[in-house]
């Protein structure tokens, strides 16, 4: 085993490239859409029971802090599907240079922070 390899263990002294870091957020994305969808299930389940549970819910979502999970949820769904066209994109053998993924995911990351503005006018 050679111990002359170097080894960097501290990941905040890394730079990692904005490829990698889309790649990072769309898998963080996918993580937090799976706790998201349990949470659009339960509000469906409310919506659905009874009149009285569906306009609890509903002055529920009025409040200041259930628009934010909202939108941070909107956020999370745009994100991992602009994520996932880019991939679908590269897999059709565009962008596959480094140049050119740097590209994709800069026109990938503008895409994103334009629909966040649409959503948050949309629940808000």
């Amino acid at each position: 085993m050679n111990k002359n390899r170097p080894v960097n263990l501290d990941l905040s002294t890394v730079s990692f490239p904005i490829t990698a870091i889309v790649s990072i957020l769309h898998r963080v994305s996918g993580c937090v859409l799976l706790g998201g969808i349990l949470v659009l299930f339960w509000m469906l389940d409310q919506s659905l029971a009874s009149e009285e549970s569906f306009n609890a819910l509903k002055s529920l979502l009025d409040q200041g802090w259930a628009k934010v999970i909202v939108w941070l949820l909107c956020c999370a769904v745009a994100y991992h599907t602009l994520a996932g066209i880019r991939h679908l994109i590269m897999d059709l053998g565009f962008g596959e240079s480094y140049e050119g993924g740097q590209m994709g995911a800069k026109v990938m990351l503008a895409a994103f922070l334009l629909s966040i503005i649409v959503a948050g006018l949309w629940v808000w």
